[in-house]
C-alpha cells in the first residue's frame, strides 16, 4: 500500500496544486513511478498504458457481467413494457416463462463487450491525456486540465463504443428477441449473414450519445475528486493514513 501512496504521489497528474514550473522535469513520458515494492512502471511506457488497460478490462467486463439479470429485465422493459411493467415483474415473468438460466442471458457479449470497451477507455485516455498535455505544454495543460481531461476521456470513449458496439448488438437481441440464438458464437454469424458487417453498428450513435457525456462526467469527476482529497485530506500533516484508511479514500475517488 505504501508503493501505490509513492506512486500516486509521483503522477504528474495528481497533485496540481502548486505554482506551475516551467523549467521543472516535463510531464511527457519518462518518469519512473513505483508499481511495486519490487519493479517500476515509466510513466507514459507501454506497460504503464497495459496496466492502465487492464485495470479498465477488470473494472469493466467483471462488473457488468454482474449485473446481467438486470440488464436483461431493463432491455425487456424497453422492448415491451406492457408486459414488463416493473423490475420486480420483469423478474418474475422472466423466471416464470423461461427459467431462472434466463436471467444469465447475454452474459458473453456483455463480458467480452465491456472488457474491450474497458481497454480503450482507460488505456486510449491516458494516451489521449498526455497526448493533449503535450500539445498544450505543461503550463497550459495545468490551467485547462478540466478541459483536457474532458477532451481525452471524450476522445478515448469514442473509440472504446465503435469496439463495444457490435457485442451490444448481440446483447439487446439476444436479451429481446426470443426468436433469436441465445449464444454469443450463434448470434454473431447470424447478424453478418443477415445484414453484413453494417449489422453490428446500427446503435453506434446513440451509443456515443449516451456514453461519450458519461464517461466525460466520470472521468473529470474522479481527477477533480483525487486533486480535492490530495488539497484536503492527504496534505494535512496531522492526520494518519493506514492501510484502510488510505484504501477508503482511493475508492471514494
Amino acid at each position: 500500500m505504501n508503493s501505490l501512496w509513492e506512486a500516486s504521489k509521483l503522477s504528474p497528474f495528481s497533485t496540481p496544486f502548486k505554482k506551475a514550473e516551467c523549467e521543472s522535469a516535463s510531464l511527457v513520458p519518462g518518469r519512473s513511478i513505483a508499481a511495486a515494492a519490487s519493479s517500476e512502471v515509466v510513466f507514459g511506457s507501454s506497460k504503464y498504458y497495459g496496466l492502465c488497460a487492464f485495470g479498465g478490462l477488470l473494472s469493466c467486463g467483471i462488473t457488468h457481467t454482474l449485473v446481467v439479470p438486470l440488464d436483461l429485465v431493463k432491455c425487456r422493459i424497453q422492448v415491451n413494457p406492457e408486459k414488463y411493467r416493473s423490475i420486480v415483474r420483469g423478474f418474475k415473468v422472466t423466471v416464470a416463462e423461461e427459467g431462472a438460466k434466463a436471467l444469465v442471458k447475454g452474459w458473453a457479449p456483455t463480458f467480452v463487450g465491456y472488457s474491450v470497451q474497458g481497454i480503450c477507455k482507460f488505456g486510449f485516455y491516458e494516451v489521449f491525456k498526455s497526448l493533449y498535455s503535450d500539445l498544450l505544454g505543461e503550463e497550459n495543460a495545468y490551467m485547462w486540465r478540466t478541459s483536457l481531461y474532458l477532451a481525452a476521456s471524450a476522445s478515448a470513449e469514442f473509440f472504446a463504443d465503435i469496439a463495444y458496439c457490435p457485442m451490444e448488438a448481440i446483447k439487446v437481441r439476444i436479451q429481446t428477441q426470443p426468436d433469436f440464438p441465445s449464444t454469443l458464437r450463434k448470434g454473431a454469424p447470424l447478424i453478418y449473414s443477415q445484414e453484413g458487417l453494417s449489422g453490428f453498428y446500427k446503435g453506434l450513435v446513440p451509443l456515443w450519445l449516451r456514453q461519450i457525456p458519461y464517461t466525460m462526467m466520470k472521468f473529470a469527476c474522479f481527477e477533480r475528486t483525487v486533486e480535492a482529497l490530495y488539497k484536503y485530506a492527504f496534505s494535512l500533516p496531522f492526520l494518519f493514513f493506514d492501510d484502510f484508511s488510505f484504501f477508503f479514500l482511493s475508492e471514494l475517488a
